[in-house]
């Protein structure tokens, strides 16, 4: 596979931002914009705005209140599934699933540019977003959730391990996010074991005091110190 030295570049300009990537929600009493919002002021610098099923005019609108937030916080901002929209408001890149467009097919539309993030279950699925010219790789899940309950196997420590081990032995070099059903306490562990980053959703989006658990998981990824919690 060709060297682009300007993705190259790319990665490791945005490989520390995406040590914690935050998928924020809707849950309980609070909204989507204000979970952004708590995640962005504890210092999160990679921002993903998943909205399903929801009407492509609200999905917009949410989308443009995301990306001025993020630019102000100097955050990366990336768009679930919506190719079309990424390029139509000048967001940082798309996440794309299973069932979403294809890796080589956003890639032609989008240019070089944009970053591409793909889902991946299994060492095979890697190698295959890896040639059709994925940025980062989010892989899970590490545990059963909702919001992954489609993939499987759940990987555990030792699926990461397994699938690390097997892309150091042929060279597959790009970063690899653990999703899929993350706690705070479970960060160390993971980081440990050699991922790039950690997709956080859940966990913060259900918290009681959804600020507290943010910054609980910066915390853990040693993005911040205990100071910022006094």
């Amino acid at each position: 596979m060709e060297v682009n030295m300007k993705k190259v570049i790319q990665r490791n300009v945005f490989k520390e931002k995406m040590k914690v990537q935050f998928i924020p929600g809707v849950a309980n009493r609070f909204t989507m914009s204000s979970l952004l919002s708590i995640g962005l002021e504890a210092e999160c610098k990679w921002m993903q705005l998943r909205m399903k099923d929801a009407p492509m005019e609200e999905i917009e609108e949410t989308a443009l209140l995301f990306k001025s937030l993020c630019i102000n916080y100097d955050a990366v901002f990336i768009i679930d599934d919506y190719v079309e929209l990424a390029k139509k408001i000048g967001a940082d890149g798309v996440h794309l699933g299973k069932d979403d467009m294809p890796i080589a097919e956003a890639r032609k539309y989008l240019g070089e540019d944009f970053i591409i993030g793909a889902t991946a279950n299994t060492y095979e699925d890697v190698v295959k977003h890896y040639h059709d010219g994925a940025d980062y790789i989010g892989c899970g899940p590490f545990r059963f959730t909702e919001t992954k309950k489609n993939l499987s196997p759940i990987l555990g420590l030792e699926g990461y391990k397994d699938i690390i081990n097997k892309m150091k032995a042929n060279n597959i070099d790009i970063p690899l996010v653990a999703i899929g059903g993350i706690t705070a306490d479970d960060i160390p562990a993971l980081l440990d074991c050699g991922v790039d980053g950690i997709a956080i959703s859940g966990y913060v989006v259900n918290a009681s005091w959804p600020m507290e658990a943010m910054l609980e998981v910066m915390y853990n990824a040693k993005l911040i110190t205990w100071k910022y919690l006094l």
